[in-house]
């Protein structure tokens, strides 16, 4: 037993300081059984975050000493300025809230802690260490006789919020990940700010503690009714309910129904959110309770799944409409494929059972990528938006939340290669220790990988994630801690070239099997260690694309694109204006691109854009404009009189710029060996430009100009060498 007295003391002792002290006891009251029931570990962890909670509360000040006094007894000293009973039951609810994790992990049982007190006087003449003794004696025998909330004044002050009323409700909204709009808001009680029933856990515990529960909830139900404003068609107000309140005699319909009324809204508007994690004790009593209110229209959901009694047994007897998933099982799901797996399960069982699933605690993009890409039907939490009132709009970041599914499974004409986004890798040799691998995670947090080498060629790959679950397996240190890193490594990781498109690497990276859907990908250099990306630098990289074409601009040249030809070409068949179109294709291509690869093929399309771009400035008028189709096609509109020259601007400068993309031996002979479409291998010539020209003079449709178009693009490609084709019939819209 310690009961050597504290240094905090002992300084005033010395010094003669003049103050009074208290002495906060708190206990795990159940200490030895557990320990008994459950193993040494659990109850040395038990005890490990009893004292983290305290020595982070907000009640614990520079001012307070903490010490270790007794099997899983806990002392806190500190200046007495108030009230100790009423600092001790803030530890004791803030306490006993942190440990419910651990406690319902191990044991699905909830925990009770045990509170005392005693005051020390630290006037001259009073003997501190014989008092601090007297007073650990006198703690631990209140913590021994039950606890008289009565006796305590936090008790008359809640009993005053209750009766004048003085809680507020805020409202967060919950995001609908497959139309992006807000599906509903959940009422979150505040008490009275700057006291302790700000914090909705001691408010709600301290009504429990008082039987006051059904009071607290009533005015909670009513406010939020009374605050949450006109709902948007289909929206719904979640209600935060104890399954014992849906048993009250008061929690009568008749009640509820005038209530909303009142407000506008109707039961169907109304989702009862089952939000206690402890176990109901009048099973068929809360049951039939739960019929009747669902028999009225109202909607159900179950609270913290995957968390307490919340779980698969619960979700089966209550069959509810919304499964609210705990923000334990959220947190890091991104890279954590057991957890993502465990939700993509449950999204099924949703699926199948008619219910929808709600992610909690959704606090990064990461994380609202990954539940939207799993298929979870909604997410609420802070990078949606945080409670407010009056209701919030959600974050800008979240308006245009786009999954990798979402991105990769819509056409992109154009893309970046993948190495223009990797990022320097971290290589290792297969003969590192696990060990050694792990402490590198520890001590780097930027790296969620390491990169299995030999001679510079990537062999594997381990990510952060993979090695955290083998290792946290039972037997998971014995049998790798020691070993060489390649024991653990993924042998067949993605390894894809610099010159893949990015959208083409998204979708190869979506085609893994589930544990290994977000792992990052391999990037090499002619087979040689380039970098790595992971799959969330991906989508960023596809968004931006996806955002660049939706403003129509192509974004590799940075021209406009498909919209804004058609628009400029029927404003000027609108205008009666008389116009040439030039439209330009790149004669072998595609050959070029297998050849030497993406890289060097979108060189060439920039070669080509900033050549047909300065012909057409050094030639034409400020009225003349470029754009970019997709691919290696362009289109330039110009007046009739400008064509000729910037045509031959163009092939001569084309021509004589195109051969310094090749290497020197073919340019020297002026082709190339290689794989043509008919996959026969054959020689190629260099890359030309075949340019086809048409002229537009009055009213004719878009269809009219494409079918034109086609004819003397084929003839320009049939000549050979750099080309120019001019339409000889005459102009589109003649009469």
């Amino acid at each position: 037993m310690h009961t050597e007295l504290p240094q905090l003391l002992m300084a005033n002792e010395c010094c003669g300081t003049s103050s009074h002290h208290a002495l906060i006891l708190i206990a795990i009251k159940d200490y030895s059984i557990l320990k008994e029931m459950y193993g040494i570990s659990f109850i040395e962890q038990l005890e490990f975050e009893l004292k983290q909670i305290l020595t982070d509360s907000e009640n614990t000040s520079n001012d307070n000493t903490l010490q270790h006094v007794g099997p899983g007894e806990m002392a806190i000293l500190i200046p007495h300025k108030g009230n100790a009973a009423d600092l001790a039951y803030k530890y004791k609810i803030q306490a006993q809230n942190g440990l419910k994790k651990t406690m319902y992990r191990q044991t699905g049982l909830g925990i009770d802690l045990g509170m005392g007190y005693a005051l020390l006087n630290n006037e001259s003449g009073f003997n501190l260490t014989s008092q601090y003794a007297t007073a650990l004696v006198e703690a631990r025998r209140m913590i021994r006789i039950p606890l008289n909330m009565k006796g305590l004044s936090i008790a008359n002050r809640f009993n005053s919020v209750l009766s004048d009323r003085l809680i507020s409700t805020v409202f967060q909204p919950i995001l609908d990940f497959k139309t992006g709009s807000i599906f509903g808001w959940e009422a979150l009680t505040r008490g009275p700010a700057g006291s302790s029933f700000e914090s909705p856990v001691v408010l709600f515990e301290t009504a429990e503690q008082l039987g006051r529960l059904f009071a607290l909830e009533k005015l909670c139900r009513e406010s939020a009714v009374a605050s949450i404003g006109m709902l948007a068609p289909g929206q719904r107000l979640f209600l935060n309910i104890h399954p014992k309140t849906m048993a009250d005699p008061e929690f009568t319909p008749g009640k509820t129904l005038e209530l909303m009324e009142q407000a506008g809204l109707t039961p169907d508007n109304i989702v009862f959110e089952i939000t206690e994690r402890h176990s109901v004790q009048e099973f068929a009593l809360f049951h039939r309770t739960l019929d009747h209110y669902r028999n009225q229209g109202f909607k159900v959901a179950v609270d913290d799944a995957g968390a307490g009694y919340a779980g698969l047994t619960t979700i089966a007897e209550m069959q509810p409409d919304y499964i609210k998933l705990d923000k334990s099982l959220i947190s890091g799901i991104h890279k954590d494929p057991v957890k993502r797996a465990l939700v993509e399960t449950t999204v099924t069982f949703a699926d199948k059972i008619g219910s929808k699933i709600i992610g909690e605690g959704v606090e990064s993009k990461a994380q609202a990528v990954c539940l939207k890409d799993i298929g979870v039907h909604c997410g609420q939490g802070y990078f949606i938006s945080r409670p407010s009132l009056p209701k919030p709009t959600l974050t800008k970041e979240c308006l245009d939340l786009q999954s990798v599914s979402d991105v990769t499974n819509k056409s992109i004409t154009c893309s970046i290669p993948v190495g223009d986004i990797a990022k320097a890798p971290h290589a290792l040799p297969p003969s590192f220790l696990v060990s050694d691998a792990q402490n590198f995670f520890k001590k780097n947090n930027r790296f969620s990988n390491i990169v299995i080498a030999e001679n510079d060629m990537p062999i594997g790959l381990v990510m952060e994630y993979h090695l955290n679950r083998q290792l946290s397996s039972q037997y998971g240190v014995a049998l790798y801690y020691k070993r060489s890193i390649d024991s653990v490594m993924d042998s067949k990781p993605l390894i894809v070239d610099i010159d893949m498109p990015v959208e083409q690497a998204a979708r190869k990276a979506m085609k893994r099997e589930p544990l290994k859907a977000y792992d990052d990908i391999i990037i090499t250099r002619k087979g040689y260690l380039y970098g790595v990306v992971s799959v969330q630098s991906l989508l960023n990289a596809l968004a931006k694309i996806q955002i660049d074409m939706a403003k129509g601009t192509n974004p590799l040249t940075g021209l406009p694109g498909n919209v804004s030809i058609e628009r400029e070409v029927e404003s000027r068949i609108q205008q009666n204006k008389r116009f040439s179109i030039i439209y330009a294709d790149l004669d072998h291509f595609k050959v070029y691109n297998d050849t030497y690869g993406f890289k060097n093929g979108d060189q060439i399309i920039r070669l080509a854009a900033d050549i047909m771009s300065w012909a057409m400035k050094k030639h034409s008028d400020k009225d003349s404009l470029l754009c970019h189709i997709g691919g290696d096609d362009f289109v330039l509109m110009t007046n009739p009189q400008s064509v000729e020259r910037i045509c031959k601007s163009i092939t001569r400068c084309f021509g004589r710029l195109v051969s310094n993309c090749y290497c020197t031996e073919d340019r020297e002979r002026g082709w190339i060996q290689a794989v043509g479409r008919d996959g026969k291998e054959g020689k190629f010539p260099l890359i030309t430009i075949s340019l086809g020209v048409i002229e537009i003079c009055g009213q004719c449709s878009l269809m009219e100009i494409g079918e034109r178009a086609a004819h003397i693009k084929k003839f320009a490609k049939s000549k050979p060498g750099n080309s120019v084709a001019l339409d000889r019939r005459p102009p589109l819209g003649t009469e």
